[in-house]
């Protein structure tokens, strides 16, 4: 008897400590637990290191393998340091230390690089936060949400550092087609994000329930207020949370303390080939290969890739868009741009032939019949599933009958319904260049245009002096047709009139 009570409180304090670690526990399958397991696995990440990977800590001096253990006081102690400066409710709880031992203990090397990648990302976070007049802390967001992995992608389709779906990106003007996604652009997503977080900010007016709403939707955070009885703040409202959102802001205010403390749990961060000042970007005038920019600039595909995640093909199409590299190398194609373009377009024409063919693609669309299966559809057209996810927002509920489904298809392939794009004309010998037309096909679709049709659809991009010129009507006769003025704005999809009606 006397020698269990000697051991009693050892006992009750081993039981304490074994309930508070069943209580904060993080699970593998947890998505933060898996977006940080994407920095292992992402091949494009394994050419974004300098070589030592790991930096020496030099603050602290812990032995290279040091993991340093601490108590409870320690923690809460360093969040309400964080918590003086912000306008969050960094609180210590037990769900917050599952997310802490989460980052600074389980999954310490994916950390490492994920505060690697940070320097590629946070100073360009901070300007567009700034700007937003949001707090600079929501930099952690992403954090929680993609690990800083530009290419990340959920088990729901949401892409990019901010994790946005498709119906979201396209609702904030993030372009998404064939080429390119413009949820994996940082820069473009951030603005996006940005829009996002203070549209829910004006809704709830407290930043821990935007948290909630970012990640749940406002509608569960709406009905979580009225299952509670009128609560207004994250805390009260919790329980009747999804359990997903339950953890958010714990994930959250874990993010915030070790990207902050991560020096004193020994945490050195991978050293980037690159940090964000060091980089610089030029807009190009014509569509252009991942490999043929390697063979100019002699800069690896895989670098490439690193820096423009945006392209889903190593490929820039024609349009206008950005291409990111180190500012040397940026700098050396400014300067020899026009005759990086004649060069390429002249070892183009000159391979022809069957290397051409084989580049070109057409669109197609499918009508779903019933019962049809995306796999049934990927075979019959020589496609993935994955790529036709990828050109159709396919949600929860699958597909529907008598749903447009929008194909790309290599030369060659048939199907049906199968509708060829428009000024399909002579082979094309970029597949970048699909939209494009030599000066015979355009003055055969310009005196075609001009001569029999009414009405004209407008483009990305298109303004009534090109349209002038495409269609052979003069900008007064558009404008009479379409009462439209100088400072009229057009839309894409919009039709124009080419001549009154008599």
């Amino acid at each position: 008897m006397l020698c269990t009570k000697k051991f009693l409180p050892l006992l009750l304090m081993f039981v304490g400590i074994n309930v508070s670690f069943a209580q904060s526990f993080v699970a593998n399958d947890d998505p933060i637990a898996l977006a940080l397991d994407s920095l292992a696995t992402e091949k494009f990440l394994e050419k974004a290191w300098s070589k030592p990977v790991m930096a020496k800590n030099s603050k602290f001096h812990y032995a290279p393998d040091s993991i340093p253990v601490f108590d409870d006081f320690v923690y809460e102690s360093r969040l309400a340091k964080l918590d003086a400066v912000s306008p969050f409710d960094l609180v210590y709880n037990p769900t917050v230390r599952g997310y802490i031992d989460l980052y600074a203990n389980r999954k310490r090397g994916q950390v490492s690089k994920m505060i690697g990648i940070s320097q590629m990302y946070y100073p360009m976070f901070e300007e567009v936060l700034d700007k937003y007049n949001i707090p600079l802390e929501l930099k952690h967001l992403a954090v929680i949400e993609s690990a800083l992995n530009p290419n990340a992608k959920s088990k729901a389709g949401a892409m990019g550092l901010w994790q946005f779906m498709y119906p979201t990106g396209k609702m904030y003007g993030l372009d998404i087609n064939s080429y390119i996604d413009e949820r994996n652009d940082p820069y473009k997503e951030t603005i996006a994000a940005a829009e996002y977080l203070q549209f829910l900010y004006k809704m709830f007016g407290d930043w821990q329930m935007v948290l909630a709403a970012y990640n749940g939707g406002p509608g569960t955070v709406n009905h979580a207020i009225r299952r509670s009885g009128g609560k207004k703040t994250y805390w009260e409202i919790r329980q009747y949370l999804p359990k997903e959102t339950q953890g958010y802001v714990p994930a959250f205010i874990a993010a915030n303390y070790v990207m902050n403390y991560y020096a004193e749990h020994n945490i050195n961060p991978a050293v980037p080939k690159k940090h964000y000042f060091e980089l610089d970007t030029v807009i190009i005038k014509e569509p252009l290969t991942f490999d043929q920019i390697s063979s100019v600039l002699e800069v690896p595909v895989e670098d490439i890739a690193y820096y423009n995640p945006i392209y889903k093909k190593n490929v820039i199409p024609a349009g206008g868009y950005i291409l990111t590299l180190p500012k040397a190398k940026i700098g050396k194609f400014v300067s020899n741009e026009q005759q990086i373009y004649d060069m390429l377009r002249l070892k183009t024409e000159q391979q022809g032939g069957m290397a051409a063919a084989t580049m070109k693609e057409r669109q197609a669309t499918h009508v779903v019949k019933k019962n049809e299966k995306l796999a049934t559809i990927a075979k019959k057209y020589g496609v993935t599933t994955a790529d036709i996810r990828n050109w159709n927002f396919i949600g929860k509920k699958g597909l529907k009958p008598g749903r447009k489904l929008v194909l790309y298809l290599k030369d060659g392939s048939s199907g049906p319904t199968a509708i060829p794009l428009e000024n399909t004309g002579a082979p094309q010998t970029n597949v970048a260049a699909k939209e494009t037309k030599t000066p015979e096909n355009k003055k055969l679709a310009e005196n075609k245009t001009s001569k029999s049709a009414t009405y004209y659809t407008v483009r990305k991009g298109d303004n009534l002096y090109k349209i002038s010129q495409h269609t052979g009507v003069s900008m007064q006769e558009l404008k009479k047709a379409n009462n439209l003025t100088d400072k009229s704005k057009l839309m894409p999809g919009q039709k124009l009139k080419l001549k009154q009606a008599a």
